[in-house]
Protein backbone atom coordinates (compact mmCIF):
# COMPACT_ATOMS: atom_id res chain seq x y z
CA UNK A 1 0.00 0.00 0.00
CA UNK A 2 1.53 3.24 -1.11
CA UNK A 3 1.40 5.58 1.88
CA UNK A 4 0.10 9.34 1.47
CA UNK A 5 2.18 12.03 2.76
CA UNK A 6 0.47 14.78 3.95
CA UNK A 7 1.25 18.68 5.18
CA UNK A 8 -0.68 19.70 8.18
CA UNK A 9 -1.51 23.39 8.49
CA UNK A 10 -2.39 24.31 11.92
CA UNK A 11 -1.49 21.35 13.62
CA UNK A 12 -1.45 23.01 17.19
CA UNK A 13 -5.78 23.54 17.25
CA UNK A 14 -8.18 21.21 17.51
CA UNK A 15 -8.48 20.07 14.18
CA UNK A 16 -4.89 19.10 14.32
CA UNK A 17 -5.34 17.08 17.22
CA UNK A 18 -8.27 15.13 15.73
CA UNK A 19 -6.12 15.05 12.71
CA UNK A 20 -3.23 13.48 14.57
CA UNK A 21 -5.27 10.82 16.21
CA UNK A 22 -6.68 9.44 13.22
CA UNK A 23 -3.17 9.52 11.19
CA UNK A 24 -1.41 7.47 14.30
CA UNK A 25 -4.41 4.85 13.78
CA UNK A 26 -3.17 3.93 10.61
CA UNK A 27 0.89 4.61 10.22
CA UNK A 28 0.67 2.13 7.32
CA UNK A 29 -1.10 5.01 5.48
CA UNK A 30 0.22 8.46 6.20
CA UNK A 31 3.41 9.72 7.01
CA UNK A 32 3.52 13.14 8.23
CA UNK A 33 6.18 15.13 6.34
CA UNK A 34 4.74 18.97 8.02
CA UNK A 35 3.26 20.04 10.34
CA UNK A 36 2.90 23.80 10.69
CA UNK A 37 1.32 26.65 13.11
CA UNK A 38 0.80 30.24 14.04
CA UNK A 39 3.18 30.37 17.47
CA UNK A 40 2.61 27.58 19.73
CA UNK A 41 6.52 26.57 19.59
CA UNK A 42 6.11 23.84 23.05
CA UNK A 43 3.14 21.85 21.66
CA UNK A 44 4.78 21.89 17.99
CA UNK A 45 7.93 20.62 19.37
CA UNK A 46 5.77 17.57 20.89
CA UNK A 47 4.36 16.99 18.32
CA UNK A 48 7.19 16.55 15.64
CA UNK A 49 9.24 14.39 18.38
CA UNK A 50 6.02 12.34 18.12
CA UNK A 51 5.52 12.44 14.32
CA UNK A 52 9.26 13.60 13.21
CA UNK A 53 7.89 15.18 10.26
CA UNK A 54 10.72 16.30 7.78
CA UNK A 55 9.64 19.89 8.31
CA UNK A 56 7.73 21.78 10.65
CA UNK A 57 7.04 26.02 9.76
CA UNK A 58 5.29 28.79 12.27
CA UNK A 59 4.20 32.18 11.23
CA UNK A 60 5.50 33.25 14.26
CA UNK A 61 9.48 34.38 13.70
CA UNK A 62 10.21 33.96 17.21
CA UNK A 63 8.16 31.12 18.02
CA UNK A 64 10.05 29.58 15.06
CA UNK A 65 13.45 30.11 16.78
CA UNK A 66 12.40 28.75 19.75
CA UNK A 67 11.27 25.60 18.23
CA UNK A 68 14.47 25.44 16.40
CA UNK A 69 16.39 25.71 19.85
CA UNK A 70 13.96 22.56 21.10
CA UNK A 71 14.52 20.41 17.92
CA UNK A 72 18.06 20.87 17.79
CA UNK A 73 19.77 17.81 16.63
CA UNK A 74 16.72 15.97 15.41
CA UNK A 75 15.11 15.07 12.14
CA UNK A 76 13.27 18.18 11.85
CA UNK A 77 14.10 21.59 9.92
CA UNK A 78 12.32 24.15 10.88
CA UNK A 79 10.93 27.33 8.80
CA UNK A 80 9.95 30.59 9.62
CA UNK A 81 7.11 33.01 8.13
CA UNK A 82 4.03 33.27 5.71
CA UNK A 83 6.68 31.87 2.86
CA UNK A 84 7.52 28.88 5.16
CA UNK A 85 3.98 27.71 5.34
CA UNK A 86 3.59 27.98 2.05
CA UNK A 87 6.53 25.86 0.89
CA UNK A 88 5.66 22.83 3.10
CA UNK A 89 1.84 23.04 1.39
CA UNK A 90 3.30 22.82 -1.88
CA UNK A 91 6.48 20.41 -1.22
CA UNK A 92 6.84 17.82 -3.96
CA UNK A 93 6.70 15.27 -2.10
CA UNK A 94 3.88 15.88 -0.44
CA UNK A 95 0.53 14.64 -2.07
CA UNK A 96 -2.10 15.68 0.58
CA UNK A 97 -2.72 19.06 2.80
CA UNK A 98 -4.87 19.64 5.52
CA UNK A 99 -5.82 23.24 5.85
CA UNK A 100 -6.85 23.92 9.28
CA UNK A 101 -5.37 27.93 10.30
CA UNK A 102 -7.82 29.56 11.39
CA UNK A 103 -8.75 32.99 9.88
CA UNK A 104 -7.01 34.93 6.74
CA UNK A 105 -3.35 34.00 7.91
CA UNK A 106 -4.45 30.33 6.40
CA UNK A 107 -5.72 31.76 2.97
CA UNK A 108 -1.66 32.37 1.60
CA UNK A 109 -0.77 28.34 2.05
CA UNK A 110 -3.64 27.01 0.84
CA UNK A 111 -3.50 28.74 -2.38
CA UNK A 112 -0.44 27.38 -2.27
CA UNK A 113 -1.58 24.04 -2.23
CA UNK A 114 -3.99 24.44 -4.67
CA UNK A 115 -1.29 25.81 -7.43
CA UNK A 116 0.51 22.72 -6.90
CA UNK A 117 -2.32 20.30 -7.65
CA UNK A 118 -2.80 18.75 -4.01
CA UNK A 119 -4.82 16.70 -2.55
CA UNK A 120 -6.21 19.97 -0.33
CA UNK A 121 -8.21 18.34 3.13
CA UNK A 122 -10.39 22.33 3.35
CA UNK A 123 -11.03 22.86 7.03
CA UNK A 124 -10.41 26.92 6.50
CA UNK A 125 -13.40 28.69 5.77
CA UNK A 126 -11.71 31.97 5.00
CA UNK A 127 -9.75 30.14 1.84
CA UNK A 128 -13.39 30.14 0.40
CA UNK A 129 -14.33 33.22 1.87
CA UNK A 130 -12.28 35.63 1.47
CA UNK A 131 -10.59 33.96 -2.02
CA UNK A 132 -13.99 32.70 -3.38
CA UNK A 133 -13.79 32.19 -6.90
CA UNK A 134 -10.05 32.82 -6.92
CA UNK A 135 -9.49 29.80 -4.60
CA UNK A 136 -11.88 27.55 -6.97
CA UNK A 137 -9.56 28.73 -10.46
CA UNK A 138 -6.24 27.98 -8.95
CA UNK A 139 -8.16 24.43 -7.69
CA UNK A 140 -9.08 24.13 -11.09
CA UNK A 141 -6.25 25.31 -13.19
CA UNK A 142 -3.35 22.99 -10.55
CA UNK A 143 -5.60 20.08 -11.29
CA UNK A 144 -6.05 20.29 -7.01
CA UNK A 145 -8.66 18.12 -5.28
CA UNK A 146 -11.04 19.88 -3.05
CA UNK A 147 -12.65 17.60 0.13
CA UNK A 148 -14.56 19.22 2.55
CA UNK A 149 -13.19 18.73 6.22
CA UNK A 150 -16.01 21.11 7.82
CA UNK A 151 -19.01 18.59 9.43
CA UNK A 152 -21.54 20.18 7.40
CA UNK A 153 -19.75 20.69 4.17
CA UNK A 154 -18.57 17.03 4.41
CA UNK A 155 -21.84 15.83 5.17
CA UNK A 156 -23.08 17.72 1.93
CA UNK A 157 -20.37 16.18 0.39
CA UNK A 158 -21.23 12.63 1.30
CA UNK A 159 -24.75 12.83 0.48
CA UNK A 160 -24.04 14.29 -3.42
CA UNK A 161 -24.25 11.79 -6.14
CA UNK A 162 -20.95 10.39 -7.62
CA UNK A 163 -19.02 12.49 -10.06
CA UNK A 164 -20.70 15.52 -8.71
CA UNK A 165 -19.80 18.68 -10.56
CA UNK A 166 -20.74 22.19 -8.66
CA UNK A 167 -23.76 21.67 -10.84
CA UNK A 168 -27.00 21.01 -8.40
CA UNK A 169 -29.53 21.82 -11.36
CA UNK A 170 -27.70 19.08 -13.68
CA UNK A 171 -27.73 16.96 -10.32
CA UNK A 172 -31.13 17.14 -9.77
CA UNK A 173 -31.06 19.10 -6.31
CA UNK A 174 -33.18 21.77 -4.98
CA UNK A 175 -31.59 22.90 -1.78
CA UNK A 176 -28.36 22.80 0.38
CA UNK A 177 -29.75 21.82 3.97
CA UNK A 178 -26.79 23.10 6.97
CA UNK A 179 -27.47 21.99 10.39
CA UNK A 180 -26.26 24.68 13.23
CA UNK A 181 -26.27 23.75 16.70
CA UNK A 182 -27.58 27.51 18.06
CA UNK A 183 -24.87 27.54 20.45
CA UNK A 184 -24.72 28.07 23.84
CA UNK A 185 -27.32 31.00 23.66
CA UNK A 186 -29.84 29.14 21.49
CA UNK A 187 -32.61 30.12 24.47
CA UNK A 188 -31.31 32.62 26.77
CA UNK A 189 -32.83 35.94 26.93
CA UNK A 190 -31.87 38.44 24.39
CA UNK A 191 -31.80 41.02 26.68
CA UNK A 192 -28.70 39.27 29.04
CA UNK A 193 -26.77 38.74 25.77
CA UNK A 194 -24.89 42.04 26.71
CA UNK A 195 -23.32 40.43 29.85
CA UNK A 196 -22.05 37.08 28.15
CA UNK A 197 -18.78 36.28 28.90
CA UNK A 198 -16.26 34.57 26.69
CA UNK A 199 -15.83 31.50 28.93
CA UNK A 200 -20.02 31.46 28.09
CA UNK A 201 -19.63 31.74 25.14
CA UNK A 202 -16.86 28.98 24.24
CA UNK A 203 -18.83 26.61 26.23
CA UNK A 204 -20.54 25.06 23.24
CA UNK A 205 -23.34 21.97 24.20
CA UNK A 206 -21.82 19.48 21.49
CA UNK A 207 -18.29 20.37 20.16
CA UNK A 208 -15.10 20.62 21.33
CA UNK A 209 -13.79 23.63 19.57
CA UNK A 210 -10.90 26.18 19.68
CA UNK A 211 -12.06 29.86 21.14
CA UNK A 212 -12.40 31.53 18.16
CA UNK A 213 -14.69 28.92 16.19
CA UNK A 214 -16.33 28.84 19.53
CA UNK A 215 -17.54 32.45 19.51
CA UNK A 216 -18.31 32.07 15.68
CA UNK A 217 -20.83 29.16 16.95
CA UNK A 218 -22.60 31.85 19.20
CA UNK A 219 -22.85 34.00 16.86
CA UNK A 220 -24.02 31.99 14.68
CA UNK A 221 -21.40 33.66 12.12
CA UNK A 222 -19.57 30.18 11.28
CA UNK A 223 -22.59 29.31 10.14
CA UNK A 224 -22.96 32.26 7.38
CA UNK A 225 -19.53 31.44 6.69
CA UNK A 226 -20.46 28.07 5.94
CA UNK A 227 -23.15 29.41 3.61
CA UNK A 228 -20.58 31.19 1.46
CA UNK A 229 -17.97 27.80 1.48
CA UNK A 230 -21.01 25.88 0.29
CA UNK A 231 -21.60 28.87 -2.35
CA UNK A 232 -18.10 28.20 -3.78
CA UNK A 233 -17.89 24.22 -2.95
CA UNK A 234 -20.78 23.13 -4.26
CA UNK A 235 -21.87 25.86 -7.10
CA UNK A 236 -25.04 26.57 -5.42
CA UNK A 237 -26.96 29.80 -5.66
CA UNK A 238 -27.19 31.93 -2.35
CA UNK A 239 -31.45 31.15 -2.39
CA UNK A 240 -30.17 27.31 -2.63
CA UNK A 241 -28.72 27.00 0.95
CA UNK A 242 -30.88 27.21 3.43
CA UNK A 243 -29.81 26.82 7.54
CA UNK A 244 -31.55 24.78 10.04
CA UNK A 245 -30.96 24.83 13.48
CA UNK A 246 -30.16 21.19 15.19
CA UNK A 247 -29.52 21.40 18.89
CA UNK A 248 -28.61 17.44 19.01
CA UNK A 249 -25.96 17.78 16.10
CA UNK A 250 -26.41 13.90 15.27
CA UNK A 251 -27.29 15.12 11.57
CA UNK A 252 -24.82 16.98 10.08
CA UNK A 253 -26.11 18.46 6.58
CA UNK A 254 -28.89 17.46 4.22
CA UNK A 255 -29.42 17.59 0.27
CA UNK A 256 -32.85 17.73 -0.60
CA UNK A 257 -33.35 16.64 -4.45
CA UNK A 258 -36.33 17.41 -6.65
CA UNK A 259 -37.58 14.33 -6.67
CA UNK A 260 -38.44 14.85 -3.16
CA UNK A 261 -35.68 12.75 -1.20
CA UNK A 262 -33.75 14.47 0.73
CA UNK A 263 -30.69 12.44 1.94
CA UNK A 264 -29.01 12.99 5.10
CA UNK A 265 -25.53 11.90 6.91
CA UNK A 266 -25.54 11.35 10.74
CA UNK A 267 -22.77 10.49 13.42
CA UNK A 268 -21.34 11.50 16.86
CA UNK A 269 -20.15 15.57 16.49
CA UNK A 270 -16.44 14.36 16.49
CA UNK A 271 -14.40 16.20 13.79
CA UNK A 272 -12.52 12.87 13.42
CA UNK A 273 -15.75 11.34 11.32
CA UNK A 274 -14.95 13.97 8.45
CA UNK A 275 -11.38 13.97 8.22
CA UNK A 276 -10.74 10.46 8.47
CA UNK A 277 -13.46 10.39 5.39
CA UNK A 278 -11.78 12.87 3.14
CA UNK A 279 -8.67 10.97 4.32
CA UNK A 280 -9.05 7.94 3.30
CA UNK A 281 -11.46 8.97 0.21
CA UNK A 282 -13.08 6.99 -1.73
CA UNK A 283 -12.44 4.38 0.82
CA UNK A 284 -13.02 4.20 4.29
CA UNK A 285 -11.07 4.09 7.97
CA UNK A 286 -11.92 3.63 11.16
CA UNK A 287 -11.58 6.85 13.17
CA UNK A 288 -11.84 6.25 16.77
CA UNK A 289 -15.48 7.76 16.80
CA UNK A 290 -17.79 5.49 18.88
CA UNK A 291 -20.93 4.09 16.98
CA UNK A 292 -24.04 5.94 16.77
CA UNK A 293 -26.77 4.22 18.30
CA UNK A 294 -30.11 5.10 17.06
CA UNK A 295 -32.36 3.06 19.60
CA UNK A 296 -30.32 5.37 22.29
CA UNK A 297 -31.00 8.33 20.98
CA UNK A 298 -33.66 11.49 22.14
CA UNK A 299 -35.82 13.21 20.12
CA UNK A 300 -33.81 14.67 17.16
CA UNK A 301 -35.64 18.22 16.81
CA UNK A 302 -35.34 21.52 14.17
CA UNK A 303 -36.12 25.19 14.42
CA UNK A 304 -35.64 27.20 12.18
CA UNK A 305 -33.15 30.13 13.19
CA UNK A 306 -33.61 33.40 14.87
CA UNK A 307 -32.27 35.82 12.89
CA UNK A 308 -33.26 38.88 15.77
CA UNK A 309 -30.76 35.75 18.27
CA UNK A 310 -28.12 35.49 15.62
CA UNK A 311 -27.78 38.58 13.25
CA UNK A 312 -24.40 37.44 12.21
CA UNK A 313 -26.24 34.84 9.72
CA UNK A 314 -27.72 37.35 7.95
CA UNK A 315 -24.87 39.89 7.90
CA UNK A 316 -23.21 36.52 5.56
CA UNK A 317 -26.31 36.17 3.48
CA UNK A 318 -26.36 40.23 2.56
CA UNK A 319 -22.32 39.62 1.62
CA UNK A 320 -22.59 36.72 -0.23
CA UNK A 321 -25.10 38.54 -2.19
CA UNK A 322 -23.38 41.91 -2.56
CA UNK A 323 -20.38 39.45 -3.73
CA UNK A 324 -16.70 40.81 -4.52
CA UNK A 325 -15.11 41.69 -1.52
CA UNK A 326 -17.69 42.17 0.91
CA UNK A 327 -17.46 38.83 2.62
CA UNK A 328 -13.74 39.19 3.03
CA UNK A 329 -14.62 42.61 4.66
CA UNK A 330 -17.00 41.00 7.00
CA UNK A 331 -14.52 38.50 7.72
CA UNK A 332 -12.00 40.63 8.97
CA UNK A 333 -14.43 42.40 10.95
CA UNK A 334 -15.64 39.41 12.35
CA UNK A 335 -12.13 38.60 13.44
CA UNK A 336 -11.34 41.94 14.98
CA UNK A 337 -14.58 41.96 16.77
CA UNK A 338 -13.73 38.24 18.44
CA UNK A 339 -10.48 39.16 19.26
CA UNK A 340 -11.82 41.70 21.34
CA UNK A 341 -14.34 40.17 23.07
CA UNK A 342 -11.99 37.17 24.12
CA UNK A 343 -9.75 39.78 25.55
CA UNK A 344 -12.31 41.45 27.41
CA UNK A 345 -12.28 44.97 25.31
CA UNK A 346 -16.05 43.96 23.63
CA UNK A 347 -19.72 43.30 24.12
CA UNK A 348 -20.95 39.82 22.92
CA UNK A 349 -23.04 42.07 20.91
CA UNK A 350 -20.77 44.38 19.84
CA UNK A 351 -19.44 41.48 17.10
CA UNK A 352 -22.70 41.91 14.69
CA UNK A 353 -22.83 45.23 15.45
CA UNK A 354 -19.23 46.11 14.51
CA UNK A 355 -19.27 43.66 11.63
CA UNK A 356 -22.37 45.56 10.45
CA UNK A 357 -20.87 49.43 10.64
CA UNK A 358 -17.53 47.80 8.87
CA UNK A 359 -19.62 46.93 5.73
CA UNK A 360 -21.65 50.22 6.09
CA UNK A 361 -18.28 52.48 6.03
CA UNK A 362 -15.87 50.94 3.57
CA UNK A 363 -16.53 50.56 -0.33
CA UNK A 364 -16.93 47.28 -1.58
CA UNK A 365 -15.81 47.09 -4.99
CA UNK A 366 -15.54 44.12 -7.25
CA UNK A 367 -12.68 41.38 -6.65
CA UNK A 368 -10.60 40.80 -9.67
CA UNK A 369 -7.06 39.58 -7.57
CA UNK A 370 -5.77 38.25 -4.47
CA UNK A 371 -4.53 41.73 -3.57
CA UNK A 372 -8.17 43.22 -3.88
CA UNK A 373 -8.88 40.64 -1.20
CA UNK A 374 -6.28 41.37 1.07
CA UNK A 375 -6.51 45.11 0.72
CA UNK A 376 -10.22 44.78 1.65
CA UNK A 377 -8.86 42.32 4.76
CA UNK A 378 -6.56 44.67 6.00
CA UNK A 379 -9.13 48.02 5.32
CA UNK A 380 -11.86 46.28 7.22
CA UNK A 381 -9.12 45.36 9.80
CA UNK A 382 -8.57 49.19 10.51
CA UNK A 383 -12.62 50.27 10.34
CA UNK A 384 -13.19 47.74 12.62
CA UNK A 385 -10.90 48.56 15.42
CA UNK A 386 -12.23 52.49 14.58
CA UNK A 387 -16.00 51.08 15.69
CA UNK A 388 -14.63 49.18 18.45
CA UNK A 389 -12.67 52.02 19.85
CA UNK A 390 -9.43 49.94 20.17
CA UNK A 391 -5.95 50.63 18.56
CA UNK A 392 -4.93 48.99 15.39
CA UNK A 393 -1.61 47.36 16.86
CA UNK A 394 -3.23 46.37 19.81
CA UNK A 395 -1.79 43.22 20.89
CA UNK A 396 -4.78 41.06 20.40
CA UNK A 397 -6.14 42.55 17.28
CA UNK A 398 -5.09 39.67 14.49
CA UNK A 399 -2.95 40.88 11.80
CA UNK A 400 -3.70 42.01 8.53
CA UNK A 401 -3.07 38.97 6.20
Amino acid sequence: MTRRHVTLLGATGSIGDSTLDVIARHPDRYVVTALAAHRNSDKLAALCRQFRPAYAAMLDVAAARALERELAGGPTRVLAGPDALAHVAALPEVDTVLAAIVGAAGLAPTLAAARAGKRILLANKEALVIGGGLFMAAVDEGGATLLPIDSEHNAVFQCLPAGYARDPRGAGIRRLLLTASGGPFRTRPLDELDAATPDQACAHPNWTMGRKISVDSATMMNKGLEVIEAHWLFGAPREAIEVVVHPQSVIHSLVEYVDGSVLAQLGHPDMRTPIAQALAFPGRVESGVARLELATLAALTFEAPDVARFPCLALAYAALERGGVAPAAMNAANEVAVAAFLAGRARFTDIARTCAETLERMPLPAMTSLDDALAADAHARRVACAVLRVPVDAPFIPLAA
